[in-house]
């Protein structure tokens, strides 16, 4: 078939596979599962109240998790951080300000190099990750009632094999 025109390219291709193949799906369902977990959060009566303010005026997004997701409970350099979380230094230091200002962690000096900084969570932001640990269980449960067992149990193997693959991070 021949095409005269990007008009007839763009009527002939079959635009439905850019919603719904895979990476899309998964891009879908991870906001999702944010989205709740966020939700949860902000009604959970152990986050301090100003934090659940915060998170219940959608002032807390996905991108302020990560530091919930990769912070090491002993701390981490904000390069560490950063690398682990998959972002730019300057785009978690952004982050590590906005957490600082909301008590969620501090910055203290490395015991191993005196110039170096850690960052590290404060009783509130220890708070704040059971919070996160709370809130993701009841997620996942919710997935699990809603597909079932079986398919959350495929999923869940399928996509730590995908993550683990040679492509993953």
């Amino acid at each position: 078939m021949a095409f005269s025109s990007v008009q007839d390219i763009a009527a002939a291709q079959d635009a439905g596979w850019r919603q719904t193949h895979l990476g899309r799906l998964m891009g879908s369902a991870l906001r999702r599962f944010d989205a709740r977990v966020l939700q949860l959060m902000a009604h959970n009566v152990e986050v301090p109240l100003a934090l659940s303010n915060l998170a219940a005026r959608d002032q807390v997004s996905a991108a302020h998790v990560h530091i919930t997701r990769h912070l090491a409970l002993q701390g981490d350099r904000l390069t560490d951080l950063a690398h682990r979380a998959g972002m730019t230094k300057q785009a978690m230091a952004n982050l590590v300000d906005q957490c600082e200002a909301w008590g969620l962690v501090t910055r203290e000096a490395d015991p191993l190099d005196a110039r170096a900084r850690r960052v590290c969570f404060t009783l509130a932001g220890l708070a704040w990750l059971q919070a996160f640990r709370d809130a993701v269980a009841q997620a996942e449960a919710e997935f699990r009632a809603e597909v079932g067992d079986d398919v959350a149990t495929v999923v869940s193997i399928g996509l730590e094999a995908y993550a683990g693959g040679a492509g993953g991070a």
